[in-house]
């Protein structure tokens, strides 16, 4: 494999992670941020981004030479071969991908790229992002790549060099081989196609989890109408080669800064082309659902009201492992339960401020303290270690509500606390079920 040099625009999660990796695969690699402040922390190996191996990678890819930091896109892009745009594309007015940043760079950049080199789409853009960059760009020697990332935040740097799939697209078959050696050290199968394809993969793929994910919520709640638990269900499902064991776990609803976006996004683009996505509402509809459902299984703990009660929030991050805040869904929680006038408290291992009307407190036990209530929103594994007899005694309330299944219910009881999860309550229906069947 013949090492690139490589511009990658953009150090949030995708950029900084693509950069290091690509620099630990032999690459030199020319990071850039307008975030003055950012860039110098990089510089000086600082990393803020709560990911496993990432501040290693960095660390190895400048003390190498293969890896630096600059500030402007215009400064990243002299003498590249492979220009990456990795800035974010959030979500705009009514759900649709705001491709403000992307825009900005390519004015930038345009008149700047070396001839004969690549433009390469990282970032979750809308399909037909590639054809209008390359109409932006209006440099016909300058092709333009879609090559989706396929992250997750907490395991980025592993999902980058131990990929299921690598996919490039490009109408130029020459464009789209040269962005695909790249990582030809990883052999991962290649997918090779066109650009609205290879941007509608990313799409997919993120609402097909999104669905699987607001399926299992709904049959956690039907489990706990019936009396069947949910964990036995799934395990069930999960032997089945054509379902599998991954996003089958029932919790407060899915976020992050992927889920939410893409699919509005996917829900933009289809209307945009007349087609009623039914199904990828009734997702999202459902997600909002369960969300209300964990609310109400907080408010019946609390002893059927919220305003006054003191709840105590265990995780606030969106997935352990990360100290991401966007669109969490313990924050989506603890909003609904501020709303109803309880008082919050809350404890996540990778978050050190107040957040969104939650006083974040520096331990667990703090978080438990006098609350009426104590909740798990993130699956920590440090909270299974936890001493839950120390807990039941700082508690006001006897209900641990465990919205994750994180925990083990025997080692709650045997503390004397109550546990309730969540599609795990073995209702005894009695006659009522007899009467359904």
């Amino acid at each position: 494999m013949f090492a690139r040099r490589i511009a990658v625009i953009g150090t949030g999660y995708v950029g900084l992670t693509t950069g290091a990796c690509l620099a630990s695969l032999g690459h030199h690699v020319v990071c850039a941020d307008v975030d003055v402040a950012k860039v110098q922390r990089l510089r000086a190996g600082q990393v803020t981004i709560l990911e496993p191996g990432l501040a290693e990678l960095v660390q190895e890819g400048q003390a190498g030479g293969r890896l630096e930091f600059v500030v402007g896109a215009s400064a990243a892009v002299g003498d590249a071969e492979v220009v990456f745009l990795c800035v974010p594309t959030p979500m705009g007015q009514g759900g649709a991908a705001d491709l403000a940043a992307v825009e900005s760079v390519i004015a930038e950049v345009r008149t700047m790229l070396p001839v004969g080199s690549i433009v390469v789409n990282k970032s979750t853009v809308p399909v037909g992002t590639a054809a209008r960059v390359s109409g932006l760009l209006k440099r016909k020697d300058v092709p333009v790549v879609s090559n989706p990332e396929f992250l997750r935040e907490g395991t980025a740097v592993h999902d980058f060099l131990n990929p299921d799939r690598i996919v490039v697209g490009c109408d130029i078959q020459d464009a789209a081989e040269r962005v695909a050696a790249l990582y030809a050290r990883l052999g991962a199968p290649t997918v090779l196609t066109d650009a609205a394809s290879a941007e509608m993969v990313k799409y997919a793929a993120n609402c097909f989890l999104a669905m699987k994910l607001s399926y299992v919520n709904a049959v956690a709640e039907l489990c706990e109408r019936l009396g069947a638990d949910v964990a036995d269900v799934t395990e069930g499902m999960g032997y089945d080669r054509r379902i599998g064991q991954s996003f089958l776990q029932p919790g407060p609803g899915w976020g992050g800064s992927c889920l939410p976006k893409d699919t509005q996004a996917l829900l933009q683009v289809a209307a945009a082309v007349g087609y009623d996505f039914s199904l990828l509402q009734a997702t999202i509809d459902t997600n909002t659902h369960q969300r209300q459902l964990i609310v109400a299984k907080i408010r019946e703990a609390a002893g059927g009201r919220l305003r006054g009660r003191r709840i105590g929030l265990l995780g606030l991050a969106f997935k352990a492992g990360t100290n991401d805040l966007r669109d969490s869904p313990a924050l989506a929680v603890a909003e609904l339960l501020r709303a109803e006038g309880a008082e919050l408290t809350g404890y996540d291992p990778g978050i050190d401020r107040d957040v969104d009307g939650v006083r974040v407190v520096s331990d667990a036990y703090e978080a438990a303290k006098d609350a009426d209530t104590v909740v798990v929103l993130t699956e920590w594994p440090e909270f299974r270690g936890l001493d839950w007899s120390r807990i039941n005694e700082l508690a006001a309330g006897s209900v641990v509500v465990d919205t994750r299944n994180h925990l083990d219910p025997d080692a709650l009881r045997r503390h004397g606390l109550t546990w309730w999860g969540v599609g795990r309550g073995h209702l005894d229906l009695g006659q009522d079920l007899a009467a359904v069947i």
